[in-house]
């Protein structure tokens, strides 16, 4: 599939919004870490790295571990607010565009309601001119 037709299948704001991430090194690093600290891969890496941790590694590993635990809650967190903060962009974008979109189809819908309203007011006025003949 073409880039094109990739766009094609897009919402016009969901492409620009791509691009705009796209662009940004560490916006595309917080992408990447917030999409794998979302998955199910993410979380059985942890259960068996923790596993192995307090079975293997530390006789006494509560302290450590909850160290450890209590830091990495504190970056995803960090980044579950990126992943919104994302989110809310986009649909401000989006709003935006869709706003300007149905905007623009106000004004055509009023513009086709006046050409047929000002033909309906010839018609009208050119069959009474013809009745008028008769």
């Amino acid at each position: 599939m073409s880039e094109q037709d990739n766009q094609a299948v897009h919402h016009p704001a969901v492409v620009a919004h791509h691009q705009s991430r796209a662009g940004d090194v560490q916006l595309r690093i917080a992408d990447a870490i917030t999409k794998f600290a979302g998955s199910m891969p993410f979380v059985y890496a942890h259960a068996v790295a923790f596993a192995l941790w307090m079975l293997f590694f530390e006789a006494n590993p509560w302290p450590t571990l909850t160290l450890v635990v209590s830091l990495e809650a504190i970056f995803l967190s960090a980044f579950v607010m990126i992943g919104q903060n994302r989110q809310a962009a986009f649909q401000q974008i989006k709003a935006d565009h869709d706003f300007i979109e149905q905007e623009l189809e106000l004004k055509t819908n009023t513009e086709l309601t006046r050409a047929i309203h000002a033909m309906t007011t010839e018609l009208h006025s050119r069959l009474i001119e013809d009745r008028a003949e008769q």
